[in-house]
């Protein structure tokens, strides 16, 4: 139902789409919709009078209806369903008191809450995969264009080896991919019906229970279940664990642009604008403030998803409590994945990219960063161990020296004796080592063509 995100805050955390699609009025909306085919559904095996069916759905528009009421009195009724199928009967009943007795026939509170829920799942899903395409199209352009970027790899955030940024951004590209694959996993097989009834067996339909939930998924096209979900809350938490696969990529994506925008680092940057990313009081400072929102909502996100986890753990045939906990917690999962995810299409589509700073950046340690490198040419002359040993030896004398890499590889007669001056200039030049790293970078974007 309602988000616990304010509207002071929500446009910060979450996207513009994702909040009209969570909207309190775009919920009850997907509720009257729900009683609107269901009169439709009945109609048309001769349950309803078809009469009556038109003026229910002619009833049905959110704007006959007051928020703060239903809120007030779903305080009362333990759910918002039962106030408002109560307020929707008086609003038949307004033109056609015959029809007001077909409201809401033969189903019951959850159908009416569950059906809704998987109709934001489904606009917010969308919403997702339009972002998706956006930051996986803008990483994969990137990475193209830098592939022959030489930029620091790093682990324990310390220099490791070199790598051509391009790699890093086809992960990012394919990462997010992989994800918009899961989303249209849950639209083809989460995505369902919640029809049941009372108690999930549709008894007060008869024979033709069954006939009216297949109309009804037609009607409101959403794929028609084995049966009830009602007390399986299975297809809500897959769709949790996928909302937070997403939140986690992007808080990953948005952790890497933090840094590399660092002034210490200064290699790539999110992109600028007039007041975007300045200081209350330091005229200088440019903020990574796409990543910090994204950020913000990838640490948001696990702990929400825990919740409709934990929700799972139902009793028997309608919790009381654990479904309730799912109402406000699964938009609020949807807004802040929305959030990230629109934030990390703002650096997908505008990274600036500092090819000279990173160079910079590869040589500030005095050709160290291919201490790798050297050793293992050398290991082929004398074996990996002793290789290693002389090669930290000469590092730990660069360092000490306070001179460059290359001279104390020079100086030490047991590696001169191996490897000569053209020799150790060529291993210490970042771009020629750097492996498979091409081909991963045309298997990344290659696995972008996965539909």
């Amino acid at each position: 139902m309602s988000t616990s995100l304010s509207p002071l805050l929500a446009p910060m955390l979450s996207s513009a789409a994702m909040r009209a699609a969570c909207d309190d009025l775009a919920t009850l909306q997907h509720m009257l919709d729900f009683e609107a085919a269901l009169a439709r559904a009945e109609a048309s095996i001769g349950i309803v009078p078809p009469a009556s069916a038109q003026a229910i759905a002619k009833a049905c528009a959110v704007s006959a209806f007051d928020l703060a009421d239903l809120a007030e009195a779903a305080t009362r009724s333990g759910n918002l369903a039962i106030p408002l199928i109560k307020a929707l009967t008086a609003e038949v009943a307004k033109t056609d008191q015959e029809a007001a007795r077909y409201v809401h026939w033969g189903a019951t509170s959850q159908d009416v809450i569950d059906t809704a829920t998987m109709l934001t799942l489904r606009a917010g899903i969308d919403a997702l995969l339009s972002d998706i395409d956006r930051a996986v199209t803008g990483f994969a352009r990137l990475a193209q264009k830098h592939r022959n970027t030489a930029v620091v790899a790093r682990t324990w955030l310390q220099h490791a080896l070199p790598m051509p940024f391009g790699l890093k951004l086809a992960e990012y590209a394919a990462a997010l991919h992989r994800s918009r694959g899961r989303l249209l996993h849950l639209k083809r097989h989460a995505f369902a019906l919640q029809f049941g009834g009372a108690a999930g067996t549709l008894a007060a339909l008869g024979d033709q229970g069954w006939k009216v939930a297949e109309k009804l998924s037609e009607i409101l096209q959403l794929p028609l279940p084995e049966s009830p979900w009602h007390s399986h809350r299975d297809r809500i938490a897959e769709a949790a664990s996928v909302l937070a696969i997403i939140a986690g990529t992007c808080g990953k994506i948005a952790r890497d642009t933090q840094l590399m925008m660092q002034t210490d680092v200064a290699e790539a940057f999110e992109p600028s604008g007039e007041g975007r990313g300045g200081s209350s009081t330091m005229p200088h400072k440019r903020n990574p403030v796409a990543a910090a929102s994204a950020i913000a909502a990838a640490t948001m996100a696990p702990n929400l998803a825990a919740t409709i986890f934990a929700a799972q753990v139902s009793d028997h045939e309608r919790s009381a409590g654990p479904w309730h906990a799912e109402w406000p917690t699964l938009p609020s999962l949807l807004l802040v994945t929305s959030g990230a995810l629109a934030a990390i299409v703002d650096i997908a589509e505008g990274l600036e990219v500092d090819a000279a700073r990173m160079r910079s950046n590869l040589d500030a340690t005095g050709g160290l960063i291919m201490a790798e490198a050297v050793a293992f040419a050398l290991a082929e002359k004398v074996g990996k161990q002793e290789a290693h040993h002389l090669v930290e030896a000469a590092s730990k004398k660069a360092v000490a020296e306070k001179k460059g890499f290359r001279a104390a590889l020079e100086s030490d007669p047991k590696i001169a004796a191996h490897l000569d001056s053209q020799r150790i200039a060529q291993l210490l030049e970042p771009m020629a080592y750097q492996g498979v790293s091409q081909t991963l970078i045309d298997r990344l974007l290659a696995s972008l063509e996965d539909k």
